[in-house]
């Protein structure tokens, strides 16, 4: 069965001296709506985060009502496929999952229709990357867990810089804009990495 994979070692650089992680969004902490949508898609949670992170969002996540783990960052603050990889070295330790559902920590109006259907492109292949305009969505996409892992490790051992580059490695499917509206909803790629997105955020969640 698939897992849920968050990655939340970012150091919130645009977000201000707060963590992004933990922030209250309208009453609950922005992990937390990001987590709780994922509730009935996936069967377990991996979050990835630095070790000064574990704490905090260990509380908010601790009547989760599904198996939670943590795959802490060796290394704190080495970029996004640096976040992946770590995740899904934790959904291959902890869980049986083959497949995995990655998300960034600040995308809180997070579609479970569209994750579903992320799953379902994903099937058969090494992973499904959504491209709701001209960018591709890498953290909300759904990876085999192993073989991302692998394709990242290979990434960064060639210093490489771009987040696509270890899709390069592997048989992975886009899915488009026309596919993603006919599923659910664009907000779901919706992410509050700013003050002010966060106080937009807070207005639409009120």
């Amino acid at each position: 069965m698939p897992a849920g994979a968050i990655i939340a070692g970012g150091e919130s650089t645009r977000f201000g001296d707060a963590d992004k992680a933990v922030a209250d969004l309208a009453g609950t902490p922005m992990i937390r709506r990001v987590a709780d949508r994922l509730v009935g898609v996936v069967d377990a949670l991996v979050v990835n985060c630095r070790a000064d992170q574990w704490d905090a969002i260990a509380e908010t996540l601790a009547d989760y009502p599904l198996p939670v783990s943590y795959a802490i960052d060796p290394e704190p603050d080495q970029g996004p496929m640096a976040g992946i990889r770590t995740a899904l070295r934790g959904v291959e330790r902890d869980t049986d999952a083959e497949y995995a559902f990655v998300a960034a920590c600040d995308m809180p109006f997070l579609d479970a229709d569209v994750v579903d259907l992320l799953f379902e492109r994903a099937a058969g292949h090494d992973a499904a990357v959504p491209r709701p305009d001209e960018w591709y969505e890498t953290t909300h996409a759904v990876y085999r867990a192993r073989e991302m892992a692998d394709a990242c490790d290979a990434a960064l051992a060639r210093s490489e810089g771009k987040i696509l580059a270890p899709l390069e490695a592997l048989d992975w499917v886009v899915v488009e804009e026309s596919a993603l509206r006919e599923r659910g909803s664009i907000e779901t790629f919706r992410n509050v990495n700013t003050r002010e997105k966060f106080e937009r955020a807070v207005r639409d969640l009120a």
